[in-house]
């Protein structure tokens, strides 16, 4: 649900976006059961086309160009527009989707409240819950906290947006192929590099983080990162605050 105050942003982090960013299938079959048997479903905060699924007419809605032109050849009919404005009559679609963008809506109750105008089925999110404790890499990037405070909707906004809405957590692989924030919780060293980082929005807004990046790699370098986090490098996937939100 990028909004027109991201454009400029995703305009940057869309240069490699598609790379970098390839959905993950079991995050994805999530997603599609999600929507069902949906036979038109429009893609708020579309990007570059992540989760969106084979079957069905696809309509994917992104303000930004670069993330636009990013998006591989297909059949999906993609309109420049940002959520606050989608420019569809109501209830035109049986389903809509927003995956990891309500945080860049300015307006977040009105984006919800267009996507609930123009769908007369099921909408779903995957979305972080703020209230949920990030993993270890808020240890040494402390900030995430308060930005996750600032961005994020509470998970109870949904059910006063929407109504009755079913939440579920999404675990997220320890192999996990898209890039966001949590993907390489069990792969540390990928937040050492720059560009793995510049394709994850939390980190162009807390801006330089120098002194972070050298204390984890300094860690890494000394063993101190996995003696305190040997726990995890047993576990296959992890809770790391990501849900699935359902209407009903």
């Amino acid at each position: 649900m990028i909004c027109r105050d991201m454009n400029s942003l995703y305009d940057t982090i869309g240069l490699n976006y598609a790379d970098l960013r390839k959905p993950d299938p079991r995050i994805a079959q999530r997603i599609d059961t999600a929507l069902g048997d949906a036979k038109t479903i429009l893609n708020v905060g579309a990007g570059t086309g992540s989760y969106e699924p084979a079957n069905g007419q696809l309509t994917a809605l992104d303000p930004s160009a670069e993330m636009i032109a990013q998006r591989a050849p297909s059949n999906v009919s993609v309109i420049q527009a940002s959520a606050e404005n989608i420019p569809f009559d109501d209830k035109t679609f049986d389903a809509s989707m927003a995956v990891l963008t309500i945080h860049h809506c300015s307006d977040q109750a009105r984006g919800v409240a267009e996507m609930r105008r123009v769908t007369q089925g099921k909408i779903v999110f995957l979305t972080f819950d703020p209230s949920f404790r990030r993993f270890w890499l808020a240890d040494y990037f402390p900030a995430l906290v308060t930005l996750d405070e600032n961005q994020m909707p509470p998970i109870a906004h949904y059910e006063k947006w929407l109504g009755s809405v079913e939440i579920s957590p999404v675990r997220i692989p320890h192999d996990c192929t898209d890039g966001f924030l949590a993907s390489y919780w069990r792969r540390p060293a990928a937040y050492l590099d720059d560009r793995i980082r510049a394709a994850m929005s939390p980190f162009w807004a807390l801006g330089d983080v120098s002194v972070e990046l050298h204390k984890l790699e300094a860690d890494l370098k000394s063993g101190a990162w996995e003696k305190r986090y040997s726990d995890l490098l047993d576990f296959e996937e992890l809770d790391c605050g990501y849900r699935l939100v359902e209407t009903k």
